[in-house]
């Protein structure tokens, strides 16, 4: 068990998380300010459990589907104060559910913490693991759906006042049609728990100890900043991946569309990259990426972009003429079974070559 107490504990596991989101996975400044707001205002603690420390109950994720588009606004007034606080009422007294433990849904510097946010609220302790091993656009991209896990029942509540509950769907894509459309109609997101499960069904579907990486992650980025230490070579070695290029954005051409923020991004390389550019696909997150027209990264392996000190630089914040680092690491190696592949592989997107693991196009490229 560990337990995360004060600003830098948060602080590390959020900042790892957004490393690890691969552009996406939420606002980590507000997602830092929910938790600071519900663990170290009020000196408390929270308990994160391996899952077999957690005993018997039940184990749930809180999270927020939606465009991470820097144009997203409410496309009406605000009717719901607190979202996350409602759909935990719903699932209580409309469901009947009662939780003994949460999990996030995936790593990011929102979706985490807004699952964290809700142990807060619920005073419950969170699973040391998630069902995604970094952020991932779609439902599809879960363990549990990998898994054959139904992830009904589920609540669903926009700011804007929708109130939805879902206790079965046809198959997942209806239901991330269903979140995907009531993210539209609120503008931003909602919010939605869900993948209502066993203890003992958590051991199976989750990757287990992924909060843990986070925090090491977190924890040595500020560290490597306090003693003046390359920053984006330690992130690299903490995901057991490469810094592919130190680069300019040259170009970055986004659209808010369909509940998602599609894009490409092309980064001109600088210094011992000179006169090598590097294209990303992005939907919420990046998704593949090219090296003189060339594959470098393929889903679900993770492309990530950094600052000279390590700090993520997601898609909704990203401009024409920023320098950045680009790392690029593998996926957590169920993604890379034949099922995952189905989910989260490059055919998914409409990409259509095979995969091929990251490490074997980086070798490739010479770039190791």
């Amino acid at each position: 068990m560990i337990k995360l107490s004060s600003y830098r504990d948060f602080e590390a596991l959020l900042l790892g998380a957004s490393i690890y989101a691969a552009g996406g996975g939420g606002d980590p400044v507000r997602g830092l300010e929910l938790v600071k707001r519900v663990f170290v205002d009020r000196h408390r603690a929270l308990e994160v459990l391996d899952v077999d420390e957690a005993g018997g109950g039940c184990t749930a994720s809180v999270y927020e589907v939606g465009t991470v588009a820097p144009s997203a606004r409410l496309r009406k007034a605000a009717r719901v104060a607190n979202t996350v606080d409602r759909a935990l009422e719903l699932l209580r007294s409309r469901l009947g559910v009662e939780l003994s433990t949460f999990h996030p849904v995936e790593l990011g510097g929102g979706n985490t913490a807004v699952t964290l946010y809700a142990a807060g609220l619920a005073n419950l302790p969170v699973l040391d693991g998630d069902r995604v091993g970094r952020a991932a656009p779609e439902i599809h991209q879960d363990t549990a759906i990998l898994f054959g896990k139904s992830l009904a029942p589920a609540v669903a509540v926009t700011p804007t006042g929708n109130e939805v509950l879902i206790l079965s769907y046809a198959d997942v894509d209806d239901y991330e049609a269903m979140l995907r459309n009531l993210s539209i109609l609120a503008g931003t997101h909602v919010t939605v728990i869900d993948a209502v499960m066993s203890v003992e069904e958590a051991r199976r579907v989750l990757i287990r100890g992924s909060l843990t990486k986070c925090l090491e992650l977190g924890k040595a980025v500020l560290e490597a900043r306090e003693k003046g230490i390359f920053v984006p070579r330690v992130v690299a070695e903490h995901m057991g991946g490469w810094v592919v290029m130190r680069g300019i954005v040259k170009s970055w051409r986004w659209r808010n569309e369909g509940g998602f923020l599609h894009g490409e991004m092309v980064i001109e390389g600088v210094e011992e990259h000179r006169g090598r550019v590097l294209r990303s696909l992005v939907k919420n997150e990046h998704i593949a990426a090219w090296l003189d027209g060339e594959p470098l990264v393929l889903p679900p392996d993770i492309l990530t972009l950094l600052s000279r000190d390590g700090e993520p630089i997601l898609n909704s914040r990203v401009v024409e003429g920023m320098e950045v680092w680009v790392v690029a690491a593998p996926a957590p190696a169920v993604w890379r079974s034949e099922r995952g592949l189905e989910l989260f592989g490059p055919r998914r997107f409409g990409i259509d070559i095979e995969y091929e693991p990251v490490e074997v196009l980086v070798r490739r490229l010479g770039l190791l």
